[in-house]
C-alpha cells in the first residue's frame, strides 16, 4: 500500500509549500498534512468495509434462497455491526489538538495514528477471507461450517471495533 502521507507532501501547493517555510508554521503545516493523510486513509478503510458488508449481503442472498433462518439471523447482525463500524471509522477522531487543548497530539503521535489506521488494513484481509469461507460454505449447504464461519467473522469485526475505538486512548497515552 502506497504512504499516503508522502504523497500529500508530493502535492502540496505553492502555498502550502511557501507556509513550510514560514518559522512557528512548518510543525502546524505538517500536523495538517499528517491530519489530512491519516482522514484518507480511515476513508479507505470505510470502503473497504462497504466491501466486505456487500459481500455479507451476498451471503445472506444464498441463505434466502436455501431457507437458513437462523444464520441470516445471525448475518443481519454482523451487517448491523458493519454499517455501525463505518461510521465510526469515517467519522473518527483526527488527533487535532488546539494550543490550550488538555493533552497535545505531537506529529510523532499523529504519524503513530496513521500507522495504526493503516495496520486495520491488515485486520481487513482476515475478515475478506473470513467472508469467502462463509459463501463458500453457503454455497456448499454446510451448517456447521456457515456457522463456525460466522461465528468468526463476528470475532474478527469485533476485534477490529475494539482495536480501533481504543486507537486515540493509545496514541495519547491515557490507555488505563
Amino acid at each position: 500500500m502506497p504512504d499516503i502521507r508522502d504523497r500529500i507532501e508530493e502535492d502540496r501547493g505553492i502555498l502550502k509549500k511557501i507556509q513550510t517555510y514560514v518559522p512557528g508554521f512548518r510543525g502546524y503545516r505538517r500536523r495538517e498534512d499528517l491530519r489530512d493523510a491519516d482522514r484518507m486513509l480511515r476513508a479507505q478503510l470505510t470502503q473497504k468495509l462497504s466491501i466486505e458488508r456487500r459481500g455479507l449481503e451476498e451471503c445472506r442472498g444464498l441463505l434466502v434462497q436455501s431457507y437458513g433462518s437462523k444464520e441470516m439471523e445471525l448475518i443481519g447482525g454482523l451487517i448491523n455491526q458493519f454499517k455501525k463500524i463505518e461510521g465510526l471509522v469515517l467519522h473518527a477522531e483526527t488527533g487535532y489538538s488546539g494550543f490550550v487543548a488538555d493533552i497535545q497530539i505531537k506529529e510523532e503521535q499523529l504519524d503513530k495514528l496513521y500507522e495504526y489506521d493503516a495496520g486495520m488494513l491488515d485486520h481487513l484481509t482476515s475478515i475478506t477471507v473470513s467472508i469467502e469461507s462463509l459463501k463458500n460454505s453457503l454455497m456448499a449447504a454446510d451448517e456447521a461450517t456457515s456457522h463456525r464461519d460466522i461465528m468468526n467473522i463476528r470475532a474478527r469485526i469485533t476485534d477490529f471495533e475494539d482495536k480501533f475505538n481504543r486507537r486515540m486512548r493509545v496514541i495519547e497515552g491515557t490507555e488505563v
